[in-house]
């Protein structure tokens, strides 16, 4: 299972337990424990705490991907980049070389 997916099932999980906690209220409201407006109130907070919660966890997910990056010494973009750059930059002193060396070897 890769990293992914467990992140996968972790949100459809969450989804899931917001069905669950929703039918629960609707069950309170049903045994008269619970009014509409309250089971509203709770599933509300509920659902705040919920997203800080998701919030906090990719978050954190996102660090510890961005150190393990890190501690794996893969190249950046930018340094890929300048890489690049320095290759075509290269690239085209050779071919100026080669135009020069080619032209004295026709003589």
């Amino acid at each position: 299972m890769t990293f992914f997916d467990v992140i996968r099932k972790a949100l459809l999980a969450g989804l899931g337990l917001q069905e669950t906690v929703s039918k629960f209220l609707d069950e309170l409201v049903k045994k008269g424990e619970l009014s509409e407006s309250q089971s509203a109130k709770l599933f509300k907070e509920w659902s705040e705490k919920a997203e800080k919660s998701s919030d906090l966890l990719s978050q954190n997910i996102s660090e510890l991907v961005t150190i393990s990056l890190k501690k794996m010494n893969l190249p950046t973009n930018d340094d890929l980049e300048k890489v690049n750059k320095e290759l075509r930059s290269l690239s085209k002193r050779l071919g100026k070389l080669e135009g020069v060396k080619g032209e004295s070897q026709d003589e």
